[in-house]
């Protein structure tokens, strides 16, 4: 993912809202979201390269979406994918509580990430690059390609605009939140981070939605989970195109524990 904007434990009906983009590579191959027939069970998109996914739940309730943490100064070109983060957390039927150790064993290996994950009671953000509480609390919350709510032009824009779409008490519009990831507007050079990739990759990567000729979203997604358990998890993967797209939508009740 290179955005993920997440309302947790401020809707009077859900405890978490996330809407989100992946922005890759054209050429990277993707498979979009469904559910992928492994014990246990994950719903997610996937990325045939290298066989991880940038978000995914399990049917237990817990989730997790990873970015890249971008430094390219940093980079180890033999480093493992940090799509594979996503998979082990949700296929090892572990806590977020024992998950977070794993990851501090061991995310030196990687390349920088920011990995969000956990369930409706407890969420975390670890980043590789930070050593932070990463403990999420009750709020709006956004996260690029940095460290949670960096204020980068495009977390503070998609932030107030969900906090906007959350005003009303009933059930927020999936439309409106795929209207929000569709937001191709760019933000003055002044605003623009510093990250080491050089002036015409700041501006390309700038918008919430990106539209390069090699890279920009190639996909969207809107997860919703409800006090009561229900979910629901829609995607739109594009294919270069913003205006094209195909629509992958789930809705089911979280798994009740033995």
């Amino acid at each position: 993912m290179c955005l993920i904007l997440i309302a947790y434990h401020c809707h009077p009906r859900y405890s978490l809202v996330m809407a989100a983009n992946r922005d890759e590579f054209h050429d990277r191959p993707a498979a979009p979201a469904r559910f992928w027939g492994t014990e246990p069970e994950i719903l997610g998109g996937r990325d045939l390269k290298c066989g991880g996914t940038w978000l995914a739940m399990a049917p237990d309730g817990r989730f997790a979406a990873v970015v890249n943490y971008r430094d390219p100064g940093t980079r180890k070109d033999d480093a493992p994918s940090r799509g594979e983060l996503v998979t082990e957390f949700l296929l090892s039927r572990v806590s977020p509580d024992d998950y977070l150790e794993t990851l501090r064993n061991k995310s030196g290996r990687y390349n920088g990430f920011t990995l969000l994950f956990g369930n409706a009671e407890r969420l975390f953000c670890f980043s590789n690059r930070e050593d932070a509480p990463p403990l999420i609390q009750p709020g709006v919350h956004g996260l690029s390609n940095h460290l949670l709510d960096t204020p980068w032009p495009k977390v503070n824009k998609g932030r107030k605009a969900l906090e906007e779409i959350l005003v009303r008490e009933t059930a927020p519009p999936v439309e409106a939140m795929f209207s929000l990831l569709a937001d191709r507007s760019m933000p003055d050079d002044n605003l623009l981070p510093e990250t080491g990739i050089g002036p015409e990759w700041e501006r390309l990567l700038a918008p919430i939605f990106i539209s390069g000729p090699v890279y920009g979203t190639r996909s969207s997604t809107v997860l919703m989970i409800g006090y009561d358990g229900m979910v629901t998890f829609v995607e739109r993967t594009f294919d270069g195109s913003p205006d094209s797209f195909i629509t992958s939508q789930f809705r089911f009740r979280i798994e009740s524990k033995p």
